[in-house]
């Protein structure tokens, strides 16, 4: 993100106290902003600025937070000596120099911000791609434009409240542009069915709603992790609204009996608190795709939006027509989302059962997959080419599936196909910027290339989308301890523990949450603790191969370099390039790096 004054040269004409007092304090408050959304300012002169972002959405949600904050310091000073900013937002790659950014990515961002107006936004393609269902401001088309010292011309989207072309001062009466888009949160339907059994399928029903919903880039929708916070809870609309920012909320339930499902959808203004919109359908279970369309519709209809030719084919798009199958699929969502091995397993069968009722259900086979890529991940009990045949058969059937493109990704990385495999993880970024899935796959390949810095961004934002991950905190709370930044690996590491005690608290047998709680402890200098926790692992699951590695962590951070050797020799032998990736950047080991047998050990795994 890169950030000027407009018209600074005229201010300081004007009034250079005032001007020097107001830019050190907007120039506060502009950094301040910047660090609350996750990104970091880099050198520059005084009235500019340069950051770095590691989310698209949060770059431009700071910018939004910028210029409305900038605006509303204005209200109390002289028109003629009012300061606003012009900036400019890219996704590329740049160039970390001590306090320097440096790169065409930067050189384009500077770019943009000096064809944004007064006040005004301008972002890229790549930016606007990553955004442009997310952000709560209409961006409009600029066309492309050929810009100094940049080879290829530039796509550009712009939001200005009131361009100012020769930064003078802008009317009295003028107001900043209140967010246009509209926004709206799809809550979990309630199972009417008398039969908890049946709660897969009301919730397979919600989540369809919100990726249809998703696809039109005229509304503002939250993720499904965001909206199903409130499943179960008793809460009031107006809460849910002001708590995920929207305007509308979708309520609705859903019974299904026999080959008959009762669906009803109300559409309700918070700021009224009226309905907009509400209806109910009895129909055949076979009709459930056309409801979720009409569903679909209605809302866009009520909230008058307009359709783009492509999201209206996107919407209409039917997954399967085969009802049995898409039961079976959702049946193995439920079984999915536990994040246990035998539920992997249980939702790998579901899927697999769905594709033989229908062989041409693209989100079945990224299904099994995403079951394959988990496995592997976590127990080291898949097929890197099962993954990779079925992560190409969904792509085949349906290039949109973005789970399907993330798990290409992992297997791509585990062999090495690393560029190939960055295509697909970025793919599936833009595709599901909101999917845990996309994120914490390409945390972990970027982690095993050593590539640090992405590595706990990707993290970062894979904790963001689901709160009851507790290992991408851990992961982060050890990068940030190689990194010696020692505030965000205790900040991190603390998050990470407190969602494994709530884990514990369910499943009190998972044994990873207990290896990585045991490696957070020894890392946090409980060793009582750890120790205990690392005995209670080895109890449960002693064979298990993240087990016995996180114990080696522990022992070696404990001093029982023994004990940590006679371990990792049992539990590396069956290694793949990821094992070798924590070997080499993995902190905990670093008191054994000098040992024989750990030498010895590394020499095997290379080999």
């Amino acid at each position: 993100m890169a950030a000027d004054v407009v018209g600074s040269s005229r201010l300081m004409e004007l009034d250079e106290e005032g001007t020097i007092a107001r830019l050190t304090e907007y120039r506060t408050a502009v950094d301040e902003l910047v660090s609350d959304h996750h990104g970091r300012v880099f050198g520059g002169a005084g009235d500019s600025v340069v950051a770095e972002f590691s989310s698209a959405v949060e770059a431009v949600r700071c910018a939004i937070d910028i210029q409305q904050e900038i605006e509303s310091r204005n209200s109390d000073v002289p028109s003629d000596r009012q300061m606003r900013f012009r900036i400019g937002i890219n996704l590329g790659d740049v160039i970390v120099d001590d306090d320097n950014l440096l790169g065409d990515g930067v050189n384009v961002a500077s770019r943009l911000e000096g064809l944004a107006g007064s006040g005004g936004i301008c972002v890229s393609q790549s930016i606007y791609e990553q955004v442009s269902r997310k952000i709560e401001i209409p961006f409009e088309d600029a066309g492309e434009h050929q810009v100094k010292n940049i080879a290829r011309p530039i796509r550009v989207w712009s939001w200005d409240p009131l361009v100012v072309n020769d930064g003078g001062p802008l009317p009295t009466n003028y107001q900043p542009v209140a967010p246009a888009i509209p926004s709206i949160a799809v809550l979990p339907f309630v199972n009417m069915s008398g039969d908890a059994e049946q709660e897969y399928f009301s919730d397979g029903i919600t989540e369809d709603i919100i990726t249809d919903l998703s696809k039109i880039s005229g509304l503002f929708v939250p993720s499904r992790n965001s909206s199903f916070t409130y499943k179960g809870a008793a809460v009031k609309v107006d809460t849910v609204a002001r708590e995920l920012g929207v305007d509308h909320i979708v309520e609705g339930s859903v019974r299904k009996s026999g080959d008959r499902v009762r669906i009803t959808a109300q559409l309700i203004d918070n700021t009224t608190g009226g309905h907009l919109w509400a209806e109910r359908y009895d129909r055949d279970l076979t009709d459930v795709f056309a409801v979720q369309d009409e569903i679909t519709h209605k809302i866009v209809e009520s909230l008058r939006v307009s359709l783009l030719p492509r999201e209206a084919e996107a919407i209409a798009k039917v997954p399967t027509e085969n009802v049995e199958a898409y039961d079976y699929y959702l049946l193995g969502r439920q079984f999915f989302r536990r994040h246990t091995r035998a539920n992997y397993h249980v939702a790998k069968r579901m899927f697999q059962k769905a594709i033989e009722l229908d062989p041409g259900y693209a989100r079945a086979y990224a299904g099994v997959a995403d079951c394959e890529s988990f496995l592997f991940n976590f127990y080291l009990v898949s097929d890197v080419e099962t993954i990779l045949e079925a992560s190409a058969r969904a792509i085949e059937l349906d290039e949109d599936v973005a789970e399907a493109h993330a798990s290409r990704g992992l297997a791509l990385s585990i062999i090495d196909r690393l560029d190939d495999a960055d295509r697909e993880f970025e793919e599936a970024i833009r595709l599901g910027p909101d999917l845990f899935e996309p994120n914490y796959f390409y945390a972990r390949a970027c982690f095993a290339q050593g590539r640090m810095t992405e590595a706990v961004d990707l993290f970062r934002r894979a904790a963001e989308i689901r709160k009851d991950d507790f290992e991408s905190p851990i992961f982060m709370s050890q990068i940030y301890r190689d990194l010696g930044q020692v505030e965000e690996a205790v900040e991190a590491g603390r998050l990470g523990f407190q969602r494994i005690e709530a884990e514990l608290s369910m499943r009190p047998e998972n044994t990873r949450a207990i290896a990585l709680g045991a490696d957070y402890l020894a890392a946090d200098g409980q060793e009582d603790r750890a120790l205990e926790w690392t005995s209670r692992a080895l109890l449960i699951d002693p064979d298990d191969f993240l087990t016995q590695y996180n114990a080696a962590c522990v022992y070696a951070l404990l001093g029982e370099h023994e004990r940590a050797m006679d371990l990792l020799e049992q539990a590396l032998p069956v290694g793949h390039s990821e094992i070798r990736a924590w070997v080499q950047h993995d902190s905990d080991l670093d008191e054994l790096r000098s040992h024989p047998r750990f030498q010895a050990l590394v020499k095997k795994l290379a080999g």
